[in-house]
Order: C-alpha cells, then structure tokens, then sequence
C-alpha cells in the first residue's frame, strides 16, 4: 500500500511539475507573440523577412551561373558519347560526325534561353501581380511568392535534364512577380515616413546586391566540393524558415488589417504618369550595363586577358562593397537634402556610362575591377533615389496603395534582365564588346538630364490623401467609420453641427490647406 502511495505521489508530483511546465513555456510564447506584435518591432521583423526574401530570388538567380552551363555541357557530353555509340552500334556513321556538330551549335542559345526565361515570364506575370497586389494586399502574395520560390529551389536540386532545368527557372520568375514587387511595396507601406522609407529601401537594395555577388561564388564552391544538389537544398532551407517567419509574424491568411483599403490607382494610369515614366526609364537604362555585362565579359576576359576561371568567378565579386556604400551615401544625404533625389540619380548614372566606357580599355583583371566597381556604385545611387520617389509619387498624385508602381519597377528591371542574354551576345558578334560598351555608356549620360523632371517633385503635397482617411487604423467599428465619412465630407467642405435636438446638419466652411488634409475638427 505504501509503494502504491508513493508511486501516485511521484506521478501526482511529474503531472505538476509538467503542467507547470506548460504554463511555464505558454507564458513565454505569450510574451513571444506580445513583443512580436509590437509596432516598431513588427517593422523590423517585417523589413527582416522581405530582406531574406530578396536575397533567396538573387541567390537563386546568380548561383547557377558557375552550375548550370557545366552540368548541362557533362549532360550533354553523356548523351553524346551514347548517341556516338548508337551510331556505331548501326553503322550510321553520317550521325555520329553530324550530332555533335549540332549540338554544340544549339548549346550556347540553350544557355541565354534559360537564363533569360526567368525574367521573361516575371515580365509577363507582373501587370497581373501588380494589380492582384492592389486588391488583396501584401501579405498573401508575400506568401504565395516564397510558396513557389521553394518549390523552383527544389526543381532545381533534382532537375536531371534541360527540360526541368528550363521549368525551374521559369516558375522562379512567377514566383520573383509576386514577392519581390510585394516585398518591396510593403516596405513602403509600412514605412510611411520619408528618412524611413529610403532607409529601409536601402537595407533591400544591399541585400539584393549582395545575394547577387555572393552567389556565384557560393555556387561554385558548394557544387564543386559537394554535388549540383547541396547549394539549392540549403536555399530551399532558408527560404522555408522565411516562410514560417511570414505566416508567424504577418498571419497573411487571417490578417483583416486591409479589408478597408482604397482601390489602387490602375497600372495604365500609372505608367502614363509622366514623372512615373521618366523614373521606369532610369531603371532601365541603368540596370542595362550590369545585365548586359553578366552573359558576355567571361568570353571577352578569355579571349583579351587569358582570364582564368577563379578571375572570371570573382569578377563582379568586389564591387558589392561600393554598391553598399553608394546605397549608404544615398541614404545619408536624402535624409539630410530631401528634395535633391533626382540629382542623386543622375550623378548615379553619370558614374555608370564613364564607368561602361572604360571597360573594354581595361587590360588585365585587376584594372576590371574599377569600371565594374563603378557601375555598382551608380546604379546603387539610382536604385536608393528612384525606388522611394515612386512611393512618394503615388503618395502625392495617386492612392497611397503600391503593389502597381512597384510591379513597375519591377517591369523595368526584368526589361533590362530578360534583353541581357538573348540580345547582347548578339551585339557583341555583329558591333563588337568595345561597341556594346560605349553604346550603354553614351544612353546612361544622355538620360541623366531627364531627371531633371523630377526637380520639383518633392515640392508635391497632396490636397487629400486616401491614408489620411483609411491607412492610419482603418474603421475597425460605427464611430470609426462615422469619422471617416466626417473627415470626406469635410474636404469637400462640408462641416458638420449638431443643434440642441441632437439633429446633424452640414454647411458650407471654408478650411486651411492643412485642415483639408485629413486635420481633426476645431
């Protein structure tokens, strides 16, 4: 009996000790969730997520740079050598001199295809995305964008033939339309204020540069000291932490915070914005060295410098850190001069033509570094001026929802990308590299002035925004709401009095600029 006591007690005293336990740790998720919660904190983890989100796409859109053209060409070598052996197996000896022929002249377009389907079908997808973006928020096309970027980093670490390979980078691109251009749209909708929002944009752009300079290197290393697989399933990793992380803090399929929010101007409407215009433009011309240099200074540093393959590797290496100084140089004087946003740019890009002229007068790979550096540099400038003053353009002359413009500047991006591949090789066999160079070069100096458009941009004010009236909170019950048809109808200037019988009436008022604004009743 007395066993039997102390073996209940003991048991008794385990199921304390676990609850308590339990409390214990449920406590702590509590107080995990609470700081989670918390606004400023919420930012940062946001700004944390959708900077990982940008760095897994670039990852994943430079690490096969060193992979793929040596996978396929052992894959092609394999069919080859199997084809060759048919061939004598049956006494077909007019295949055997005629494959191998064909094959190798079909190999170098079957590498530009590939590396420009991911960018096509972003290009193709992003008028869809932008728009969806608009009507549903940030949250769910976050998700939905890192959902099938984990499924592409998969394809990719078990793609065994071209086919898969070629399906691999393209649903990366589908998944690039939706959380790149909501990764950076939220950013700018949680970081209304201006300082803020150049900054946190700026943090992105580092870890975009910085994804797509380290990644080849990354690549190489892994796939060479550990198989074709091992840097894809790492990837795959992360950006499913990154998920979790996503659903943890946004909650995008139960968040109702936007149930409220204004419809986003159209994209037409947007693209024929004239200041929206010249800032797309800039993207383009800007990002056209970088996209244009990638497919075609490796063959041109073999056959001018006997370039080996660690330099071609290491290229484009070093000029990240002057990407992120530019990106830290930006930030710092448009938080000091405001309204010089559009000089910045164009210096930026003043630096990246001088820069694309003097490359093909580079001699060795040490002196290729300068010019590559530089046009890193510029397009830092242009990217950390531009990308906030689209949010401040649909700000001041839109609706304050930015799936649309962003899903702009991610066209302008994909334009430069999707053309580098397919187009330059070609410039380069009909004009030649030193031709390509100095063309990129004259067309970022001679669109440097149109900047100039956007001088008065940061003297805009809005008469009424819809954020005023909708983003702070959102109507979350009847007083909110009343308040906000209160607020409308004194913009149209309308104010409305209550007499002594509790009988509501409205009259004609006459209010400041500020009062018109959004500004509480006096």
């Amino acid at each position: 009996m007395e066993s039997e006591g102390l073996t209940e007690g003991r048991a008794t005293n385990v199921a304390q000790a676990a609850a308590s336990k339990l409390s214990q740790m449920g406590e702590r998720t509590k107080q995990l969730g609470n700081v989670i919660q918390d606004p400023e904190r919420k930012k940062r983890i946001i700004l944390v997520i959708v900077c990982v989100v940008l760095l897994l796409d670039n990852m994943l859109y430079m690490v096969i740079v060193p992979i793929i053209p040596d996978y396929l060409a052992a894959l092609q070598k394999a069919d080859d050598n199997a084809q060759a052996a048919a061939a004598v197996q049956h006494h077909s000896n007019s295949t055997n001199s005629t494959v191998p022929h064909r094959v190798a002249k079909n190999f170098d377009l079957q590498i530009g295809v590939l590396f420009a389907s991911k960018a096509i079908l972003q290009l193709l997808v992003n008028p869809l995305s932008g728009t969806f973006i608009d009507r549903v928020g940030y949250e769910i096309p976050l998700f939905i964008g890192l959902s099938i970027m984990f499924l592409s980093t998969l394809t990719f670490a078990f793609a065994e033939n071209y086919a898969s390979l070629f399906v691999a980078r393209s649903i990366q691109g589908l998944g690039s339309a939706f959380a790149d251009t909501s990764g950076i749209a939220l950013i700018a909708d949680r970081y209304t204020e201006e300082g803020e929002r150049s900054k946190a944009l700026g943090i992105a752009l580092a870890f975009i540069s910085f994804g797509s300079l380290v990644a080849p290197p990354f690549g190489g290393v892994l796939y060479e000291f550990a198989g074709k697989q091992v840097p894809f399933l790492i990837l795959a990793a992360i950006c499913l932490a990154d998920g979790v992380l996503c659903l943890t803090v946004l909650k995008p399929f139960s968040n109702r915070e936007r149930e409220n929010m204004p419809v986003g101007t159209p994209m037409y409407k947007l693209m024929i914005d004239p200041y929206i215009a010249v800032v797309a433009g800039a993207l383009i011309i800007c990002n056209i060295p970088l996209a244009f240099l990638e497919p075609t200074i490796a063959k041109w540093m073999e056959q001018t410098m006997d370039a080996t393959e660690w330099e071609i590797g290491m290229t484009w290496f070093p000029a990240f850190f002057p990407h992120v100084l530019g990106v830290f140089l930006t930030v710092k004087l448009a938080a000091k001069y405001p309204n010089l946003q559009w000089f910045y740019g164009a210096i930026g890009m003043v630096f990246i033509g001088a820069s694309s002229c003097t490359v093909p007068a580079c001699k060795n790979f040490g002196q290729l570094m300068i010019p590559l550096c530089g046009i890193c540099f510029g397009i830092a400038f242009v990217d950390t001026a531009l990308l906030p003053t689209l949010g401040f353009l649909v700000d001041v002359r839109h609706v304050s929802v930015y799936g649309s413009v962003y899903a702009i500047a991610d066209i302008s991006y994909c334009v430069a990308y999707a053309m580098g591949p397919v187009v330059a090789g070609q410039i380069v066999h009909d004009l030649g590299f030193v031709q390509l160079n100095l063309g990129m070069g004259l067309c970022n100096v001679l669109y440097a002035p149109a900047l100039l458009l956007l001088k008065n941009v940061s003297e805009m004010k809005p008469s009424f925004s819809e954020r005023n009236m909708l983003l702070e909170d959102g109507p979350t019950g009847l007083y909110d709401t009343i308040k906000m048809e209160q607020r409308e109808k004194k913009r149209k200037g309308l104010c409305t009095t209550i007499d002594e019988n509790g009988i509501e009436t409205f009259v004609q008022g006459a209010y400041s600029e500020e009062e018109s604004s959004g500004g509480e009743y006096t």
